[in-house]
């Protein structure tokens, strides 16, 4: 097939109509109006028929300093025209080895060993690996089980689907890597009055010894989880749980492939909550998107088994550790530290706070959670009850809300697996500006999506 060099418009969106394959979207209804998004700069993209949104989830999570950075992608092409590849296989080379050390210079404790990977999904994926062969290589060569949350999504890799505690996204693929069992997540707005939110925490014990504490391996769980809209931990959560881990010689695996690099208004998620992991999972802001990386952040204890040994980790990525993408991590980490974007979101999070929960008033409104820059609006049928919606009204908000906010310039998430649940992450570098425009769109959209739902 011989392609046209017209990239009119009209030539795009029919390349795009007949070639390309969107992700995690029902091709036959919405891929022909997809929108094509061509332009970024700061808080803001632009389409193809020049309308302006504020990017509200900024781009899945990842753009945390912004678009349209040019200084930051030319660090990547200054390394191109340097050395534009080699591997970490039996290899280094400068950049990786620069941003192994800058990225163990700012995790807590003795998170001090870097293995990179593509993305999260990847970084999700080399956990479980690492965590299986670390207790074979100490001597506990049943410990092979992971255990996860309800709800949770930790990727799309098989390793990590198995995790991933969310039936819809399971069901395609089983069946799927054996071992991994689930808790109840975090979420406490349906608790009744009097229940211990750390019930929670006592759940992943319980789970440890029915399983059998001798076959479990590792606790995998994000600091705030993002399916499900959100859900932070109660206070005292994430202490109860490292107590459990060390209790069972089980590894705490902190998924922060969102919740790292400033999300929560500090550069990691665990930094936010007082614990200590013993691995850390990373991507997205790491380079805040503008190429390809992820991580994976052990700690020494972990590393020691493999520290001056025959044997290595059995595992690697043809591209982990890119010197492109490196160079322009270390560009983006500049960006972080030296610009104040991190302190600008914790600076920040009690007013965006204070924007969504102004929402409460609007009768679909049941509850707003989150922290930082990562907030959840979950939508309700009644709000004295809590009772939610059917799945076929949740798909119907996802669709018609989710393209009313987009009528009104605001790119967000209506999330539909579980609750129907409005979420926003834009960059960090916004503020109160961005926070009214947010408002702006989302006050009368939800206020038409009651009307239109019935929900008084």
């Amino acid at each position: 097939m011989t392609v046209s060099t017209d990239s009119s418009t009209d030539q795009v969106r029919e390349w795009a109509r007949r070639h390309l394959w969107l992700h995690f979207t029902a091709m036959g209804e919405r891929a022909p109006e997809a929108p094509m998004i061509v332009r970024g700069e700061g808080c803001y993209v632009y389409d193809s028929e020049g309308n302006r949104y504020l990017d509200g989830l900024a781009s899945l999570f990842c753009v945390n300093i912004g678009h349209g950075r040019a200084d930051v992608a030319e660090a990547g092409a200054r390394q191109a025209a340097e050395l534009g590849f080699y591997s970490n296989w039996s290899f280094a080379h400068p950049r990786a080895a620069e941003l192994a050390a800058r990225i163990a210079g700012l995790t807590p404790g003795d998170l001090n060993r870097v293995f990179f990977t593509s993305g999260g999904s990847e970084s999700v994926e080399s956990a479980i690996k690492l965590a299986r062969q670390y207790h074979k290589l100490t001597g506990n060569p049943l410990k092979t089980k992971i255990i996860a949350r309800m709800g949770a999504y930790h990727g799309t890799n098989m390793g990590a689907i198995a995790l991933t505690g969310i039936a819809l996204m399971r069901t395609p693929f089983e069946p799927v890597m054996p071992g991994a069992v689930h808790v109840p997540n975090t979420n406490t707005y349906r608790l009744r009055e009097g229940d211990d939110p750390l019930q929670f925490a006592e759940a992943v014990r319980e789970r440890i010894l029915f399983e059998g504490p001798d076959t479990v391996a590792a606790v995998v769980m994000e600091p705030v989880q993002n399916s499900g809209g959100c859900i932070p931990p109660p206070e005292g959560y994430w202490q109860r749980i490292r107590e459990i881990c060390d209790e069972f010689n089980v590894l705490l695996v902190s998924d922060e492939v969102i919740c790292s690099w400033g999300r929560l208004g500090t550069f990691f998620g665990c930094e936010k909550y007082g614990y200590l992991p013993d691995i850390i999972t990373t991507a997205k802001g790491l380079t805040s998107a503008y190429a390809p990386m992820g991580a994976v952040i052990a700690s020494d204890r972990v590393f020691e088994p493999f520290e001056g040994k025959s044997y290595p980790f059995l595992h690697g990525y043809t591209f982990g550790g890119h010197p492109l993408s490196a160079a322009v991590a270390l560009a983006n980490i500049d960006v972080l530290e030296h610009e104040g974007v991190v302190a600008n979101a914790a600076a920040n999070e009690s007013a965006f706070q204070e924007m969504v929960e102004s929402l409460l008033d609007i009768p679909i409104v049941g509850d707003v959670r989150g922290a930082g820059y990562f907030w959840g609006i979950e939508l309700v049928r009644d709000k004295q009850t809590k009772e939610t919606f059917s799945r076929r009204d949740i798909a119907r908000l996802r669709t018609e809300l989710g393209d009313d906010l987009m009528k009104r310039g605001l790119i967000c998430r209506v999330d539909d697996r579980g609750a129907p649940v409005v979420q926003l992450s834009p960059p960090l570098i916004a503020g109160p500006e961005q926070f009214a425009e947010m408002e702006a769109a989302l006050r009368p959209a939800l206020t038409e999506a009651a009307e239109r739902m019935g929900v008084k």
